[in-house]
């Protein structure tokens, strides 16, 4: 009997699951629910059309949408899924963002009743979060974190809406701005009782008030990093939590201590306290926190060294102290934690020798870690055998220590390795052949050492899964036979400054997914080959500059990414500029410093209806001619123009005032004419602007200083410019370089140059650069010809650091104005060749950071002031051709001068001839005062001219008065000739007639 009804219950069991089977098969999702859904859709923007499965005619039932989940048995909606995967280095950028869901989140939603997971994250969702979320009672997780590419497009007004949430366990609010919802915590800590995990990353909260009773009894995992919190302890109520595991407090504003709320908080797993402002050592009671398996301080102030007592973190496989101040050496306890996997200790000063700290770690925890980062922590010595313990590593940091010596073979051995990086150290010699056996080896890292030597074929025999190669800044050459079939596929190939020429490298032609090209700088003489262009469709980066590289380019590479580079400069590309694709992709063109010619027209308009996203164009110093097109409405992406050192000629284009985002415009060294264009005066973010060497005139702009209130540097050097200086400019507090030399200018100095605090204050700003952000770190994309010292230097690196002001050869007239010394930052000041009087303000001696100092060719009149003694940084002085008086004041500076710096005044003393007497007063006085004080006189001295004087008139005297006397003088040397000319040669009237005869008559009679 038992049997038969097992047999019964079996076969019942059976039949209800066929039946629920059929259900499943037959029944879709309802009406109701899959409506919700479209118009859901409706309000979204989908560029990559990732909904195209939600279409009811091809797919009525909306369970089998693409991110939609029903229930088998009723097919009501119970999860929604639409997130994106964090972006990685490997996604394609530009596909990644066009993969993102943009629109309004459509209340419709609050339909699905069933729904229990609701994950929209990683999106680019904007407005209102609605509030009828709340209406969705049976959720128990929902993700709305938009993440850093989509900061504050979504915003609340309140929270309040959650108290519908009563099931909700997991909330992830991150990047929503909850700035107006003042009692989130408060909110949370109510409503939210069942709650597992809070993530409320970036979402501009306010500090509340403390919680007095905590019902976030289940809490495990918290993040509230990037909320820019003051105080520590508008955090303190988390000490409360005691189910919490993982908290993220990065990048808050702390100062201080770390915590000490945190003190009794031992069963934490995970804590991160990065990018903060902690500076304390790190406290002994932290080390006691024994389940701690990750740790992370990096980016903080902190100090002191690591004690011995870290040993105790028994538990941690993830520890990162990185970017402090911490010092001192690794402790020994160090090689207890044996379940380590990551260690980053870069920018710690250890001073300790590499081998020693091989040493510490190759206990047990050797063969689990995996990441090793020891970048810029002084460590010196050799490479010890000991390396090759870490049999699993992957990763391997060296950089900028002093680590010398060979690379052992052990190291060779890391047969798990997919990462080294040896950059940035004094690592020399030649690449060991060793290397090849490395063959799971997917990253090498080995730019800026002293490596030299041949690479050749053998070195990458066994590189078949290498992906990124960085070997730049080294003495390396590579042969490798043209016809050579390399074994990996590359993405990202830096071999910038190896010997690689005389011949374009022709087994490029193999790498199909080549993505960063850099073969700058390595010899190479040769012209392109057709099939290279035909890779550029791949590319992201491409960098061919510093060659010999010579030929045409049909058309520029235009990769699929969204930050692309290509740098053809400094070659010996020829004919006409090259094409470029409408809506392409390049962030950087720079083609300077070639020998392309003719029109800009065909490279700047030739499609007139389509637009470019291009941030820095570079065609400077080529053979470019015409003018220049009106047509820049399409470059609207600008931010620096460089057309300088061309032949450019007629005006410049009012539709260049269409470019708002532009910084910088450089068309210096043309022959351009006619006025600045008023349009510029929408370019409001511009921050230099250099149109010198060109042939521009009329008066210059008030609007400069009244609109373009971000001017850093200003170049109007070379053109004929009149009028007078506009007040206006002053009102350009951060200007670091004006330079209106070579014009016809004419009135005062500007009072109120005062104004400029750049020039006042003197501190250079990193801000004050437009930079680019390459794979090898920032370049700078400004650079300026400044003429100092009587030179004319570019500056590009240093630009920043540059204070100038240059009114030289102008009409400028009146006195120098005193404000012009509390310039106490300025390097350079040149009024040289102006009709300047009066006299050099007393106080210039105020300006400590002058080192170029030209006054020369003015007016100036008086003495050069005592304070200019107190220039110790001036290097060049010329103040010559003035009405300068009196002594030059004594000084290690002033008295180093050539002369010719003070020729053409009245002035006395060191480096010209002392003045007379005791070098303090002028001769005269001084002999007077000799005399009345009763010194020696030397007499002879004195009576010296009086007898020459007197014996010459006593001759010559009666010989000019009186004829008769002439007429005797005359005949007693004709008697004396007679008697010379008898004892030489005889008789010889001849010589009377026409020597003696002549010379006499023309002289006495």
């Amino acid at each position: 009997m038992a049997i038969i009804i097992i047999l019964l219950l079996i076969i019942l069991a059976k039949a209800d699951v066929n039946l629920s089977n059929e259900m499943s098969s037959n029944t879709a999702c309802p009406e109701n629910e899959k409506q919700a859904l479209l118009n859901f859709k409706k309000g979204l923007v989908d560029a990559a059309n990732r909904l195209a499965s939600w279409d009811p005619h091809h797919h009525p039932d909306c369970c089998r949408w693409i991110g939609v989940v029903c229930d088998k048995r009723t097919a009501h909606v119970l999860s929604l899924n639409l997130s994106l995967p964090p972006w990685d280095e490997h996604t394609d950028f530009k596909s990644y963002r066009m993969s993102k869901l943009g629109g309004k989140i459509n209340p419709c939603l609050s339909k699905l009743k069933h729904l229990r997971y609701l994950d929209l994250s990683n999106n680019a969702f904007e407005g209102l979060l609605p509030y009828q979320l709340g209406n969705l009672s049976n959720l128990e997780s929902l993700k709305l974190g938009a993440y850093p590419f989509s900061f504050g497009l979504l915003y609340v007004e309140n929270l309040q809406w959650l108290s519908g949430l009563s099931l909700l366990k997991h909330l992830d609010l991150s990047w929503v701005n909850l700035s107006k919802a003042s009692n989130w915590l408060q909110l949370i800590n109510t409503i939210l009782p069942s709650l597992d995990e809070l993530h409320l990353s970036a979402c501009q909260l306010l500090p509340g008030p403390s919680l007095l009773n905590v019902n976030l009894s289940s809490l495990a995992i918290l993040d509230l990093s990037f909320n820019h919190f003051t105080n520590q302890m508008d955090v303190g109520w988390v000490s409360n939590l005691k189910s919490l595991v993982f908290l993220d407090l990065v990048g808050n504003d702390f100062h201080g201590p770390i915590p000490d709320f945190l003190r009794n908080m031992t069963s934490l797993t995970h804590l991160d306290l990065s990018s903060n402002y902690l500076n304390s050592s790190i406290p002994d009671w932290l080390y006691s926190f024994s389940s701690l398996q990750v740790l992370r301080l990096p980016s903080n102030q902190l100090h002191g060294d690591i004690s011995s007592a870290i040993g105790n973190l028994t538990s941690l496989n993830e520890l990162d102290l990185s970017r402090n101040e911490l010092q001192g050496k690794l402790p020994r306890s160090m090689g207890k934690l044996c379940k380590l996997r990551s260690i980053n200790l870069s920018g710690m000063r250890l001073n300790q020798d590499i081998s020693r700290i091989l040493e510490i770690l190759s206990g047990c925890s050797s063969p689990r870690l995996e990441s090793l980062d020891l970048a810029s922590c002084q460590l010196s010595g050799q490479l010890s055998d000991q390396v090759g313990h870490f049999k699993n590593l992957t990763s391997l940091y060296l950089s900028n220590n002093s680590i010398s010596g060979p690379i052992p073979i052990p190291f060779w051995q890391l047969k798990n390795l997919k990462e080294l990086c040896l950059d940035d150290n004094s690592i020399s010699g030649p690449i060991s052949i060793s290397l090849g056996q490395l063959a799971n080896l997917e990253r090498l890292y080995i730019f800026n050492n002293l490596l030299e030597g041949v690479v050749s074929e053998r070195h990458f025999a066994n590189h078949t899964k290498l992906k990124y190669f960085y070997g730049s800044g080294n003495s390396l050459v590579l042969r490798a036979n043209p016809n050579w079939v390399p074994p990996f596929q590359i993405l990202d190939l830096d071999l910038g400054s190896w010997q690689i020429g005389p011949s374009f490298p022709l087994w490029l032609r193999s790498q199909k997914h080549l993505e960063y090209l850099d073969i700058s700088n390595s010899r190479i003489s040769d012209v392109i080959p057709r099939w290279f262009w035909g890779l550029s469709t791949q590319f992201r980066d491409v960098n061919l500059s510093r060659n010999q590289i010579s030929g045409q380019i049909p058309y520029l590479p235009n990769g699929p990414n969204i930050f692309t580079f290509v740098d053809l400069s400094f070659n010996n590309f020829s004919g006409p500029l090259p094409q470029i694709s409408m809506g392409s992709n390049q962030y950087m063109i720079d083609l300077s410093n070639n020998y392309f010619s003719g029109s800009l027209f065909h490279f700047l308009c030739y499609q007139l209806n389509g637009t470019i996203t291009t941030s820095f164009l570079g065609i400077a110093n080529n053979l470019l001619s015409g003018e220049i097109p009106d047509c820049w409405i399409k470059w609207q992406s600008l931010q620096v123009l460089r057309l300088d050192g061309n032949g450019f000629t007629g005006k410049i284009p009012s539709s260049m005032g269409t470019l708002s985002e532009l910084q910088s415009l450089n068309l210096h060294n043309n022959k351009l004419h006619g006025e600045i264009p008023l349009s510029l005066k929408n370019c409001t973010n511009l921050v230099a602007i250099n149109l010198g060497k060109n042939e521009l005139e009329g008066n210059i702009p008030r609007w400069l200083g009244q609109d373009l209130s971000n001017l850093i540097i200003l170049i109007l050097r070379s053109n004929k410019f009149g009028g007078n200086i506009p007040d206006h400019l002053c009102a350009l507090s951060s200007l670091q370089i004006l330079d209106l030399a070579e014009n016809n200018l004419f009135g005062s100095m500007p009072r109120c140059m005062s104004n400029f605090n750049a020039m006042v204050r003197g501190n250079g700003s990193r801000d004050n650069i437009i930079e680019y952000r390459g794979l090898n770190g920032p370049s700078t994309l400004e650079s300026a010809s400044i003429v100092t010292k009587d030179q004319l230097l570019v500056y590009d690196k240093t630009l920043n650091l540059v204070r100038l002001v240059d009114f030289s050869c102008n009409n400028l007239s009146g006195e120098i104005p005193k404000e012009v010394t509390s310039l106490q930052g300025l390097q350079t000041l040149n009024l040289s060749g102006n009709h300047l009087t009066g006299k050099i303000p007393e106080s210039i001696g105020s300006m400590k950071s002058l080192e170029s100092l030209d006054l020369s060719q003015n007016q100036l009149s008086s003495s050069i002031p005592e304070s200019m003694s107190s220039m110790t940084f001036l290097s060049h002085l010329n103040l010559s051709f003035n009405n300068l008086t009196g002594i030059i004041p004594t000084s290690s500076q002033l008295q180093g001068f050539n002369e010719s710096c003070y020729a053409g005044n009245h002035l006395c003393g060191s480096p010209l001839k002392g003045c007379r007497g005791s070098g303090k007063e002028p001769d005269v006085r001084n002999e007077a005062k000799e005399i009345s004080q009763g010194q020696e006189i030397n007499w002879f001295y004195i009576s010296m001219p009086l007898g020459f004087v007197t014996g010459f008139w006593c001759v010559l005297g009666p010989l000019v008065i009186s004829k008769r006397w002439r007429i005797l003088y005359f005949r007693f040397l004709e008697a004396m000739w007679w008697k010379v000319c008898d004892f030489a040669a005889g008789n010889s009237r001849l010589i009377y007639e026409t020597s003696i005869y002549k010379i006499a008559n023309l002289f006495f009679y």
